[in-house]
């Protein structure tokens, strides 16, 4: 891996995080696709991403060339993003019914909150979305699946960042 792609690595995770959470949100606003429960956890690992890239860029803008806590913070973007794709992976066996699904949102049950209840008593539908079944798909794989694989690829870059950076450190 170029040095400076290592050395701009965390940024890169922060863009790159930001990108994933907009096409999110594009689907769901635009694609009228609403979030289940074990979509929204995956956004929050990107979330968790795009803070620890800006730290990792905050404490790389003071100097004194590549560290070991360098090499953490990418080695804490890898694990960070291996957690998505761990997420993501569960969430593709719940759709593909390998295992069993939060019952949330599996359909299995669901109790109200105070505020569901007002809103059914207004009239209101209260939909559940449900994980275990695939709002899209693309060439087989559902947006957890294409999120599995975006995660796996940006763990595998974050590890090669810091293996790079620890290469340098004398």
């Amino acid at each position: 891996m170029p040095s400076s792609f290592a050395r701009l690595w965390p940024a890169y995770a922060l863009i790159a995080s930001a990108l994933m959470l907009a096409a999110a949100h594009a689907f769901e606003t635009f694609g009228h696709l609403p979030p289940c429960e074990l979509c929204l956890k995956q956004r929050d690992v990107y979330w968790a991403a795009m803070l620890i890239g800006l730290a990792g860029l905050v404490l790389r803008r003071r100097g004194g060339g590549p560290t070991w806590r360098d090499a953490a913070f990418d080695a804490l973007l890898a694990l960070t993003f291996l957690m998505g794709a761990g997420l993501a992976s569960y969430h593709v066996g719940v759709e593909w019914k390998w295992w069993p699904g939060p019952a949330a949102c599996t359909g299995e049950h669901r109790s109200l909150s105070a505020s569901d209840m007002t809103a059914l008593l207004r009239g209101a539908k209260v939909a559940i979305v449900r994980c275990d079944q695939a709002a899209w798909r693309l060439f087989g794989l559902s947006m957890a699946g294409w999120n599995a694989l975006v995660s796996l690829g940006l763990a595998g870059l974050s590890a090669l960042a810091a293996l790079s950076i620890r290469r340098r450190t004398p």
